[in-house]
């Protein structure tokens, strides 16, 4: 969604992109409800931007169906990035928007699997994140954000990512001596389609997650799918921003993912007790260093 108006009135936007600050502590939650930015912050996670009915792959790229939050009272979704599932970046602000907001975007730590072979993903600024939102249909009226509960929430969206992926290298340690710098390759939002664990934890009462994303990682040439599902962990740390719970794991793509999972499962019964257990972990290497 663009501002309105011809083009003489359209405002000039600068972009800075800055290194993703992974130890910061996010500014301590004077004037806001800690809790009520953390519901707003679920509600703003990329997967429930976009419902899991739309396209995640590459490749055809056909009109979504009418359920396709995408939509927005645009016809097709050809300006939709297959490889995060979002739209072209916009960081000019709304019609009617009540406040202005950072245009500045985090560089994260995750690699990206591009021709740049030490290119990173870049975050979304918090007006790229609201303007987003309004695509989906989001109006700012219905929750009352402030500037500062959008910043806010952006750290929270930045450190879930920062620690998906320290997760995702937990698995990919057991790979080490095939492949010493995985990389992201794309990934999307499916916040309405239960994982086969999240379903059979539900059914055994527990509480289903709040969003789930599928990660495609570059194996060195070799595509593994990951599966994300977040869980609400309880309150939220105004320290750090962590309120949720990651359950990261490969799907049962292949029996090289089956033998992981089971390794893994092993582990966790032999010397925890049932209780979660890292996997050796993996340094992320430089391009060069896995060549």
């Amino acid at each position: 969604m663009g501002a309105s108006g011809s083009s003489q009135s359209t405002p000039v936007v600068t972009e800075t992109v800055k290194p993703v600050e992974t130890s910061e502590p996010v500014k301590t939650l004077l004037q806001t409800d800690p809790n009520r930015v953390k519901e707003a912050a679920k509600n703003f996670t990329p997967g429930n931007m976009y419902s899991s009915e739309c396209p995640m792959t590459k490749g055809e790229s056909p009109a979504p169906p009418s359920g396709c939050p995408m939509h927005a009272g645009q016809g097709d979704n050809s300006d939709i990035n297959p490889d995060n599932m979002m739209p072209p970046p916009n960081q000019r602000p709304a019609p009617d928007q009540p406040f202005s907001l950072s245009t500045d975007r985090e560089k994260s730590t995750i690699p990206k699997f591009s021709e740049k072979e030490e290119e990173k993903w870049v975050y979304p600024s918090p007006q790229m994140f609201w303007n987003a939102m309004l695509r989906k249909g989001w109006r700012w009226k219905d929750d009352d954000l402030t500037r500062s509960d959008m910043d806010f929430i952006i750290k929270i969206h930045n450190t879930n990512n920062e620690d998906a992926w320290q997760e995702v290298l937990k698995w990919e340690a057991l790979h080490a001596k095939e492949c010493s710098y995985p990389r992201l390759k794309r990934f999307g939002g499916k916040a309405n389609d239960l994982s086969p664990r999240a379903r059979f934890r539900c059914w055994l009462g527990y509480e289903k997650p709040f969003d789930r994303h599928d990660w495609i990682v570059d194996r060195c040439g070799k595509e593994v799918r990951y599966i994300i599902d977040y869980y609400d962990g309880g309150d939220i740390d105004t320290k750090t921003g962590r309120f949720t719970l990651l359950d990261v794991r490969p799907a049962f793509d292949s029996p090289s993912a089956v033998w992981d999972r089971m390794k893994v499962a092993y582990w966790r019964w032999r010397f925890a007790g049932g209780q979660v257990t890292e996997v050796p972990k993996i340094e992320q290497k430089t391009a060069e260093s896995s060549s």
